[in-house]
């Protein structure tokens, strides 16, 4: 169901479930959850790779899942749906940078896993959509993240309708970052992240992920604030007094 390698401070964490378009099972979404806890813990981890095998990079939720759940009461749908909401903020709070590989169709939670990534590659051929008004539910979980990203009107759009959209249209949205032809993906998308991991500081990846999730939603003042304290707090790392020291000496920095 899914398949997870390290090699060169990458992680790589694959949806391997093609024979049901990689649908997020509750199954899937455990087993990812842990494989993203597993990359968060490696020290070898500084960049986390998410694809899929198959034509398909996520259909979304099992329906045939989602159907079983309607006998359920309240209180099971609302544990069964927690489990959804932790992986998406697991990898959205996540110290290290998850990069999307996407080939294929993203739709409604699959859609969803690819929106709260960092960094977002797609084929030409690439679909996005968050589907779930068409079925009578609703794209809740994602909605957070996507606001975030995208900003209202856009998301409104997206949501609302239910509408699918190709690649170069969710590029111009924002909601993913390159559109890479599937011959080149797999290289661009290893280049990308062998750049993060030499050319940039892990504290400071880290740290900057961070702050970036968290000012959106405070006021001015507070947030400035709280960059004034990161930045104090960034110049005594080991990292800054490295990096600093290096560029002075004129020396090769080695992240």
């Amino acid at each position: 169901m899914l398949q997870y390698s390290v090699q060169d401070r990458i992680a790589r964490i694959t949806l391997n479930y093609p024979e049901k378009r990689n649908a997020l099972s509750p199954d899937l979404i455990i087993t990812l959850t842990a494989a993203f806890r597993e990359a968060q813990a490696d020290d070898k981890v500084k960049v986390i790779i998410l694809n899929a095998n198959g034509n398909v990079f996520s259909a979304g939720a099992d329906l045939a899942y989602l159907k079983s759940l309607q006998s359920n009461t309240y209180e099971e749908n609302l544990t069964d749906s927690q489990k959804l909401m932790t992986l998406f903020e697991l990898i959205y709070t996540l110290d290290k940078i998850v990069i999307a590989q996407i080939e294929g169709s993203a739709i409604a939670g699959g859609c969803g896993l690819a929106t709260i990534c960092d960094i977002v590659f797609a084929t030409p051929d690439a679909t996005f959509g968050y589907t779930e008004v068409r079925i009578g539910f609703i794209p809740a979980m994602v909605m957070i993240f996507l606001l975030r990203k995208i900003g209202e009107t856009r998301a409104k759009e997206l949501l609302l309708s239910g509408k699918l959209i190709d690649a170069p249209t969710a590029q111009t949205m924002g909601l993913i970052n390159y559109v890479i032809s599937r011959e080149n993906i797999a290289n661009e998308v290893t280049l990308y992240a062998r750049h993060l991991c030499n050319e940039a500081s892990a504290q400071a990846l880290k740290t900057t992920k961070m702050m970036i999730g968290k000012v959106q939603t405070m006021a001015l003042n507070d947030a400035l604030q709280y960059a004034a304290q990161q930045n104090a707090l960034a110049r005594a790392t080991d990292d800054c007094k490295y990096g600093i020291n290096a560029f002075l000496n004129k020396e090769k920095l080695v992240w």
